[in-house]
């Protein structure tokens, strides 16, 4: 894998002095400094990547005002970490009313920071608030104290309560944004735990926007804050005594962050890269595969980490269905973001432009056909064409390395079987995709699959869902957002072990032991353990 696709361009996971620091070109705004720290001369310029426009600028935090943060973060979360979950909630829950007032400036600073198209930026706004709504309603539920039913301890009761962690770390990428941090934020207040966010140096204004939102409803100041900067400040902030790290970015990356958490014993989320395959079965709706195809493949010019990365066809379907993609793609508009009827933007780096151009070179050289796209829009901006390559096969860089760009790529295979292979034959496994008329058969395919999520016929908005497990296996890294549990992880479990009756001061597991003690431990463990008839088993307590 290459980080450069997926990495989020100061969502820096580049850690301790030991670790390399980001060689990104950096870029960033503004950040109100704390009045009881030195504040940040050097600054990190934010550009739009629609027309190359200076947005605004953001000091580069060193170690001292990272580690403030987090201190004047572990203050605020003592007093909040005291209120009943069910306060914690409500007061979270207006969250909602103050993103539904102010939707238009969010949505515009996402627009400006990422090149998105205006409903992709609508769809994080959607994902944000939606996630508050469900777990606003059902902490109480989640987080409850859950009692367990002990199998052979009858004379003692135990239950597990959920006890806020303390101070959460996120790192988050440029490409959400608003909806990878805020959903991770508002897990986390909810839980409990103040929280502190590094965004990635390319896009803190939709973040910091977001912050000043959340400042205005009565949240404390220090219980979220945004700490902003390159590579070091996302060091700075795993060294800063956090007690989770949650992490969104490239494998790489990811892997660094893992190693320095483990140093410091803190649990952590890996959400890293993906190669998402799409296995169009021979029963397969031609329309709608081939509609969720250019969705999948094009949203967010292609850059999501379950962006549809592979396309596997079936002999039956695949030239129908590649006729179908080609003439949808060459119907998609491509502008500036800002117009509600763009349907595709900008992308943020010029060198993933350089990628996606290496890979369709690399494509063509081994015998691919650029069927439609395959270059750099002119003109102000970094814009590049929406390209689907056909007769693409396994070798090829662009079907084994993560694009990260507006690059869809099909391949014919023999049948589901083949389609399956090649889909697992990637160190990825975040996301996939399976389309099949047959709902049985999809699922049958579908648990073959080696990936954190499977989707049947349709892409991308599994994401949306807060009830859902959201993460990968093998290099996707490790860990869940989203879900029921992903909040109880906001937590630690804490078992409490109690008393239903008392057993007497001769017990057997207390001092001093004895022959006797021995003897009747015996035969009560052969009574219970032994695999007997039952008659037998009492025989062994005579």
């Amino acid at each position: 894998m290459r980080d450069a696709h997926c990495e989020p361009r100061g969502a820096s996971g580049k850690l301790p002095p030991r670790f390399r620091a980001n060689e990104e070109p950096l870029m960033a705004q503004a950040f109100p400094a704390s009045p009881t720290t030195t504040p940040s001369t050097r600054t990190l310029v934010v550009q739009s990547p629609i027309d190359g426009s200076r947005l605004g600028e953001v000091p580069l935090m060193g170690d001292a005002e990272v580690h403030a943060a987090v201190e004047r973060a572990r203050l605020a979360q003592r007093a909040w970490a005291q209120l009943p979950i069910e306060t914690r909630a409500g007061r979270v829950a207006r969250v909602i009313d103050a993103f539904v007032e102010r939707l238009d400036d969010l949505v515009d600073a996402v627009v400006l920071e990422t090149g998105k198209p205006r409903n992709d930026a609508l769809a994080e706004w959607i994902t944000v608030v939606d996630a508050c709504h469900y777990f606003t309603r059902h902490a109480g539920r989640i987080l409850a104290d859950t009692s367990i039913t002990l199998h052979h301890m009858k004379w003692r009761g135990s239950y597990v309560t959920y006890v806020p962690m303390g101070v959460v770390a996120v790192i988050s990428p440029w490409n959400l944004p608003l909806a990878i941090p805020m959903g991770s934020v508002i897990e986390a207040l909810i839980a409990g735990n103040a929280v502190v966010v590094k965004p990635s140096e390319v896009t803190p204004l939709t973040l910091l926007k977001a912050k000043e939102v959340v400042d205005a409803i009565g949240i404390p100041t220090d219980l979220f804050q945004v700490v902003t900067g390159d590579a070091r400040t996302g060091a700075a902030l795993i060294d800063a005594g956090v007690q989770k790290v949650v992490f969104t970015g490239g494998v790489s990356s990811g892997r660094r962050v893992g190693a320095a958490c483990a140093e410091r014993l803190i649990p952590c989320v890996l959400e890293l890269g993906g190669k998402a395959p799409l296995i169009a079965c021979d029963d397969c709706e031609i329309e709608r595969t081939a509609r969720s195809i250019v969705a999948g493949g094009f949203i967010n010019s292609g850059q999501l980490c379950i962006s549809v990365e592979r396309v596997l066809a079936t002999e039956a379907v695949h030239d129908r269905l590649v006729d179908r993609v080609v003439a949808l793609t060459r119907e998609l508009r491509q502008g500036d973001p800002r117009a509600d009827d763009v349907d595709v933007g900008a992308i943020i780096f010029a060198k993933q432009m350089d990628i996606a151009e290496a890979h369709i070179k690399d494509a063509v050289a081994r015998g691919a056909l650029v069927a439609t796209g395959g270059r750099r829009r002119p003109g102000p901006g970094m814009f590049f064409e929406p390209t689907v390559l056909t007769r693409c096969t396994p070798e090829m860089t662009v079907m084994r390395e993560e694009i990260f760009g507006p690059v869809v790529p099909i391949m014919k295979v023999r049948d589901e079987d083949e389609a399956v292979r090649i889909a697992n034959d990637s160190p990825l496994g975040l996301h996939a995709y399976v389309f099949s008329r047959d709902k049985t058969r999809a699922r049958a395919v579908a648990e073959r699959i080696e990936a954190g999520t499977v989707m049947i016929n349709d892409v991308l908005v599994s994401y949306c869902a807060p009830e859902a497990p959201f993460g990968g296996i093998k290099n996707s890294g490790y860990g869940r957002v989203h879900s029921d549990d992903s909040l109880r992880a906001m937590c630690y479990a804490r078992h409490v072990n109690h008393e239903r009756f008392a057993m007497p001061l001769n017990s057997p597991l207390l001092f001093p032991y004895t022959t006797a003690k021995y003897r009747g431990m015996r035969a009560a463990i052969r009574a219970t353990f032994k695999r007997t008839p039952l008659l037998g088993r009492l025989a062994d307590l005579l």
